[in-house]
């Protein structure tokens, strides 16, 4: 897909790794859809960013992807602004240290309503627009934990291993028009507050012996988006070889 002009929904494109792959996106010329929960100065701040980068349109859209409608008046708020969607970008995510015997109901429903259960709902709702617009993609960040998983983070990790799921389903459901793939980044974005001795400890853990960095993310999403043109259902791990080590 040529990435000029078409238009990007991105979730969670406030910050973090949602917010390098929206950049990545402008620089190719695509318009934005910024999608943030919370985080509205931010969010405007990615769109004077990519306003900067190429002067393509990009505007914001709040949308609290928990609340069972969310993602439903989301894709239709981008679909009136922009006059369509073609690639939907499922970045925004829950993260939460729950250690098991703290875990609560609550805990697993959080992670699962926006880890799973929106990247769902939202291709649902987008599958129209994408459809329409003749070429359809969706790409789902999920995590590397997902096949995995680590301590403390259990209903994150079963969100992220549920979203692979969705993943395929996808796939299979919106065949043959748009195609589905996850990338699943390892370590690349680390708590806040992590010590330097903990960095170090999850840097030895993979094969490469190092930390990746959110523009490796992007580069992987704009790879599927651009050049992956037989692939769909598919799962790309940026992880550094932290899967196999």
């Amino acid at each position: 897909m040529i990435l000029q002009g078409k238009v990007v929904l991105v979730t969670g494109a406030a910050r973090r790794i949602g917010r390098t792959i929206a950049l990545a996106f402008a620089a190719k010329g695509s318009r934005l859809a910024v999608h943030y929960h919370t985080s509205v100065v931010d969010a405007r701040r990615v769109v004077d960013a990519v306003k900067s980068i190429s002067g393509a349109e990009a505007d914001v859209f709040r949308a609290d992807l928990e609340q069972a409608k969310g993602p439903e008046k989301l894709a239709d708020a981008v679909a009136r602004r922009f006059g369509g969607i073609d690639i939907l970008i499922n970045s925004a995510s829950l993260y939460e240290k729950t250690p098991f015997a703290l875990t609560t109901p609550a805990d697993w429903d959080r992670h699962m309503a926006v880890n799973a259960r929106a990247p769902f709902f939202l291709a649902q709702a987008c599958a129209p627009y994408l459809r329409r617009m003749g070429e359809g993609i969706v790409i789902n960040i999920a995590d590397w934990s997902g096949l995995r998983p680590y301590a403390d983070y259990g209903p994150y990790c079963a969100s992220k291993a549920a979203l692979l799921s969705v993943n395929k389903i996808l796939a299979r459901a919106l065949a043959p028009e748009i195609r589905v793939n996850a990338i699943l980044p390892g370590p690349v974005l680390l708590p806040e507050g992590m010590s330097e001795g903990e960095k170090k400890k999850i840097s030895e853990a993979t094969l490469l012996k190092r930390l990746g960095t959110p523009e490796a993310v992007a580069r992987a999403c704009l790879y599927l988006a651009h050049a992956a043109d037989y692939s769909t259902g598919a799962e790309l791990a940026v992880d550094g070889g932290r899967l196999i080590a």
